[in-house]
């Protein structure tokens, strides 16, 4: 069987931006790559969202950006700008069509739909697949989303909606997403923060109905797309390994009180490629022990009072929104991070410091 330099684990966000770092940046031209990924075919499956704090090699897979959005718990909403720092929205379809174009014009580069096609006991591995046997009492952030297109002009395209907490909560942390991307078409998608036991509040398409007719008030619409995800807010079980490291998710990428990755993975693929040479030896890339400490806290108080989340994620965004963006986006400082914690109900949260 053929050896490699590098595998890549999962040829998904994690693993595609890493290969295409390192292609872009020529770390390929004598060395061999294989791509572990068992799907088909490529096509779009995922929508990733982010306030664009630093620039990153996809702004041509950009769907859309907004400069304005909301956020709103039953009879209170905010209507909150963020120019400087817009929200973008990749397109996957788009992203792996530019990836995969790019990857395949450099013959050292390959794709195979299972490990056992090759072989790996030479070569140095960079995994995406992330080891999530859990605990049944661990928290995921899970999602179904339906693009609709409507006959007439509905939406404002100028300003997303991020939270919609005036929703049915089930005991649990619920809202809904609504990014649209003209005046007749929007990815709406119902968004809950629990534990995967309870399947009953599984049935996205239902609430994806309901939402539509009797929030937004849109009756005649068509389902152009759709797309269901669980991204876990817990770290998973990595087994540190002789020639190998994480990436994605399983490198612990997932910023774990939003969910958010996206940016984490660009980073980590640079850092990566810098140290591309040494990575074996390269001081391990995590997100700021600041956040992970915070997340800690947050995901307690949200275990204990889920009920409250709506309003305190309301109250978060009292903040200037460069604050909380800035928040949000592992950017913070010291100043900001206080601004933040000054909205918290303090009780609630010093109860889980200890």
């Amino acid at each position: 069987m053929k050896e490699f330099d590098y595998i890549i684990m999962g040829g998904g966000c994690a693993g595609l931006s890493l290969a295409y770092e390192l292609n872009l940046h020529k770390k390929f031209e004598d060395k061999t790559l294989a791509i572990i990924e068992p799907r088909e075919e490529y096509k779009r499956d995922k929508t990733w969202s982010f306030w664009k704090i630093f620039s990153h090699n996809f702004e041509d897979c950009i769907k859309k950006k907004w400069d304005n959005f909301t956020i709103n718990i039953p009879r209170h909403t905010k209507y909150i700008k963020c120019k400087g720092t817009p929200y973008q929205t990749i397109d996957s379809g788009l992203f792996y069509d530019k990836i995969i174009y790019s990857l395949k014009q450099n013959h050292n580069i390959f794709f195979f739909k299972n490990i056992n096609e090759i072989d790996k006991n030479n070569s140095f591995i960079f995994n995406s697949v992330a080891d999530v046997n859990h605990n049944k009492n661990d928290l995921w952030q899970h999602f179904g989303g339906v693009e609709i297109e409507t006959n007439k002009e509905i939406f404002d395209e100028e300003i997303f909606n991020l939270m919609d907490f005036d929703c049915d909560q089930k005991e649990n942390v619920h809202f809904f997403y609504t990014l649209p991307f003209s005046k007749k078409k929007a990815l709406v998608e119902t968004t809950w923060i629990s534990d995967l036991k309870n399947t009953s509040i599984q049935d996205y398409d239902n609430q994806l109905n309901h939402y539509i007719k009797d929030n937004l008030k849109i009756k005649d619409y068509k389902i152009n797309y759709k797309e269901v995800g669980a991204i876990p807010l817990f770290k998973p079980n990595n087994v540190k390994k002789i020639n190998q490291i994480e990436i994605g998710t399983a490198g612990g990428m997932t910023r774990l009180s939003t969910g958010y990755t996206f940016l984490n993975i660009q980073k980590h693929s640079k850092y990566i490629r810098e140290n591309l040479d040494n990575i074996q030896s390269a001081p391990i890339f995590t997100i700021n022990k600041k956040y992970q400490f915070l997340d800690n806290i947050f995901l307690k108080v949200l275990k204990s009072g889920p009920k409250d989340m709506g309003e305190i994620f309301f109250k978060m965004f009292n903040c200037p929104p460069s604050t909380i963006i800035n928040f949000l986006s592992n950017k913070s400082n010291i100043y900001e991070d206080f601004s933040i914690i000054s909205k918290m109900p303090k009780l609630k949260f010093l109860k889980q410091l200890f």
